[in-house]
């Protein structure tokens, strides 16, 4: 009878296990990120328009795991200041974004646009067709960033964790049925990797891209997995 009992409750779980298997981290050294994903994502190509109308390459990873959706948008921030310093050659006078800005600004405005890349990412989720029912500052894996909660009009329920590492956007949306539990595990799973794949860590602050990866204050400390 015991036996038997054991082997129930095996079968029972079996469903369970199998869609636990079905999680697997992908990673991307081109775009410097970890994340588990139900499978191995579509990547498809696009371009990103910054709060100040600059012309950026993106990428979006996607997935599904039956209703669930999982997107990942990555956006590169890095030709940004060389876009900047073009608009302010080519400024028409009278024109505010295009002056030289200093230092704490840059030519074209293009540090104050990167510094608001977050916030500018979240405000069309802000703007679109959504109940906030939870908008805060986080982090994640010690990188700084802004985590949304949200009901969609079609009864789903969206998670959204925005950060910043090493001048690339990052935007994770994850979104479930109502009636299903809620879809956080692909947030909670995202690091950050070097040039090498391995999870890189921060050990001593938090990071901020407007000061770290702006280079206001030297990167903090970090260890390297398996190292």
């Amino acid at each position: 009878m015991r036996l038997t009992a054991i082997l129930f409750t095996l079968v029972l779980a079996m469903p369970a296990l199998a869609a636990a298997q079905e999680w697997e981290e992908f990673v991307s050294i081109q775009d410097g990120f970890a994340v588990n994903f139900p499978g191995k994502p579509r990547v498809t190509e696009m371009k990103w328009q910054s709060q100040l109308r600059y012309e950026l390459p993106a990428r979006v990873y996607s997935a599904e795991k039956g209703a669930e959706k999982f997107t990942m948008t990555v956006v590169d921030y890095s030709s940004l200041e060389q876009l900047g310093n073009a608009r302010w050659k080519q400024c028409p006078p009278g024109n505010a974004q295009c002056r030289d800005g200093g230092v704490s600004i840059g030519p074209g405005y293009w540090k104050q646009d990167e510094r608001g890349a977050m916030t500018f990412a979240a405000a069309k989720y802000l703007k679109g067709p959504y109940k906030v029912s939870d908008y805060t500052w986080d982090w994640q894996d010690m990188v700084e960033g802004e985590q949304l909660q949200l009901d969609a009009a079609d009864g789903r329920r969206v998670l959204v964790f925005i950060t910043m590492h090493q001048r690339k956007l990052y935007i994770l949306e994850a979104s479930a049925p109502h009636h299903h539990p809620e879809p956080g595990l692909f947030q909670q799973s995202l690091g950050y990797v070097n040039e090498a794949g391995k999870r890189i860590r921060y050990t001593e602050t938090i990071y901020s891209n407007s000061y770290h990866g702006l280079g206001v204050y030297p990167r903090p400390a970090f260890r390297v997995s398996g190292e």
